[in-house]
């Protein structure tokens, strides 16, 4: 396994000689790097580094490849929630499920974020993953986000994210009339297939960028999975604009 990842170092210099071999030179070569990587094991742990080293700017370079292919459906898809700025110089995309303990945990440090910014243009992906409770609260906000509109839909966000207790109709009512909505409105609009196709169309999205956890976040054209804190976002936000600069 590991002449093997060696030679892999450095496979083009190697390859036309290795096939001038007989078995016989072949043998005696491969004692002698045997031989060689015992005395010398840093020569391991060197080429190790560079496979390592290799395969992760290979992979970036896949990810980068493929959130370009994404962009405009992560961005401007026509039918998830934008807030914050509309024109801003930066746009967050978050893929969120409101049973996430990272996305309720994110979600002030979020709004903090776009507000005190006054440029980030914020771009809700709903991605429930949890179970049949986020499946339920994605598409009463969705519901909501077809019937009623994106500022009632900011409303249901906003408190989902802090509800505890199982959506159901009495839920929906409650919450409602706690918001000032048309709780009838959205129980009706929850049967639309179109909440479905709005969720479904996001999943399918998300499995093309391999979003397996929530939150994850895409900063113009940069991924980011997992939780990250609000100076962590701010940072990013600076070094993206920098970069245009």
């Amino acid at each position: 396994m590991l002449l093997a990842s060696l030679l892999l170092v450095s496979a083009p210099i190697f390859a036309l000689e290795l096939d001038a071999m007989s078995d016989f030179e072949k043998d005696q070569f491969g004692e002698q790097v045997r031989d060689y990587l015992i005395q010398n094991p840093e020569v391991i742990l060197n080429a190790l580094r560079i496979l390592e080293q290799r395969q992760k700017t290979a992979d970036l370079q896949a990810e980068e490849m493929m959130i370009a292919t994404y962009l405009q459906e992560i961005q401007n898809d026509g039918f998830s929630w934008v807030g914050g700025n509309p024109d801003g110089d930066i746009t967050l995309v978050e893929f969120m499920d409101y049973r996430c303990g990272y996305c309720r945990k994110a979600h002030k440090q979020l709004a903090d974020l776009v507000e005190s910014d006054g440029n980030i243009r914020m771009v809700v992906k709903e991605y429930p993953i949890l179970g049949v409770e986020s499946t339920n609260s994605s598409m009463a906000a969705v519901a909501t986000l077809q019937s009623l509109g994106p500022d009632a839909y900011k409303k249901m966000y906003d408190e989902l994210m802090v509800f505890d207790g199982p959506v159901t109709d009495i839920s929906i009512r409650f919450l409602a009339k706690k918001l000032g909505l048309d709780a009838d409105v959205i129980i009706k609009a929850m049967d639309e297939p179109s909440v479905l196709a709005h969720i479904e169309r996001t999943r399918q999205l998300g499995e093309q960028l391999n979003v397996t956890g929530t939150p994850t976040f895409v900063f113009n054209d940069q991924i980011i999975r997992g939780y990250v804190p609000e100076d962590a976002m701010k940072q990013i936000v600076a070094e993206l604009r920098a970069a245009t600069q």
